[in-house]
């Protein structure tokens, strides 16, 4: 959970902090590097997700059209101020009968190797989750591809769970 006195920050073991904050145009040179360690992972578990969840190419573009849209979410997670990660969100409308009730989507999400399990992902969880909440916002989906353990695990570990699978045919995939 967030440390209240250090909004966007978890205490990872007692040793580093992993931060949380907006992304800013600043940060273009880190979001495109996390985002194509991203897209490596994702391409890994299924050869989908560039064409129909990533972000639109030029992906330089469409981060930085994610900086200035205030109904989009980015924001870097840092440890002593090094980017590690990234996250994009948006409150996305539910159907009519849910009376205009909105949910918080975390669609992209994404800790380097090396920096996950010390804190990074939650921090920027933990933050978007606030700032939702802020916003009159108490209910939260994640986009996960099946298959993707860690990242099951880690919205689990957040309270969490499965609400839906969406399943692909492809007629050119070669059996």
């Amino acid at each position: 959970m967030g440390d209240p006195q250090h909004p966007g920050t978890v205490e990872a073991g007692g040793r580093m902090r992993g931060v949380a904050r907006p992304a800013t145009h600043a940060a273009l040179p880190d979001l495109v590097r996390l985002y194509r360690g991203l897209e490596e992972e994702m391409v890994g578990l299924h050869k989908m997700w560039p064409l129909a969840d990533g972000l639109p190419e030029p992906v330089e573009e469409s981060l930085a059209a994610a900086v200035d849209d205030p109904g989009t979410h980015l924001l870097v997670g840092e440890i002593e101020g090094t980017v590690f990660g990234f996250l994009l969100a948006r409150a996305e409308p539910l159907l009519p009968q849910a009376g205009g009730e909105r949910v918080g989507v975390i669609r992209l999400i994404y800790v380097e190797p090396d920096a996950r399990e010390v804190a990074v992902g939650e921090a920027m969880r933990e933050a978007v989750m606030d700032t939702f909440r802020a916003e009159g916002i108490k209910k939260f989906d994640a986009h996960v591809l099946p298959g993707h353990r860690l990242a099951k695990n880690f919205f689990e570990a957040g309270g969490f769970s499965a609400r839906s699978i969406v399943m692909h045919h492809d007629d050119e995939r070669v059996r």
